[in-house]
């Protein structure tokens, strides 16, 4: 009798996986358009399953995405982020959301959010790790 050795299939994990830049215009566009207070009507349930994993990914990966971005639209990822996670069933990332490596990276190009935003975050979030993360 012989026996075979398994080996999975390489796959990436969510912390190595990229981001399309499709679909952050597409959060984009929500927030512009006023439109995150409904984000379940506004967003398809394939989008939202296709999207969820967005809110595992790593700093590495939000770093690299946001380098392609103005502040602006990084404050407009911030409140899409924040209000998913409030409103999208399996879209609950604690302190592994997307809104902390955002702000990270508005604090390392020295344009932190403004005190609004972040009175913003806390007033439609529970996330108790918005904005900061695990300290």
């Amino acid at each position: 009798m012989t026996v075979n050795a398994w080996e999975p299939t390489a796959t990436a994990t969510a912390k190595e996986a990229t981001i399309d830049a499709d679909v952050l215009a597409e959060c984009i566009r929500l927030s512009r358009e006023d439109k995150l207070m409904r984000l379940e009507a506004e967003t398809s349930a394939e989008w939202q399953a296709e999207q969820r994993p967005l809110m595992t990914l790593g700093k590495a990966a939000w770093t690299e995405a946001a380098s392609h971005l103005d502040n602006e639209e990084i404050v407009h990822l911030v409140r899409f982020f924040t209000l998913a996670e409030m409103q999208l069933e399996g879209w609950q990332a604690g302190a592994e959301s997307p809104v902390v490596w955002l702000v990270k990276v508005l604090r390392k190009r020295k344009a932190p959010p403004s005190k609004e935003l972040l009175l913003w975050i806390r007033a439609n979030s529970d996330n108790r790790f918005l904005p900061n993360g695990a300290l």
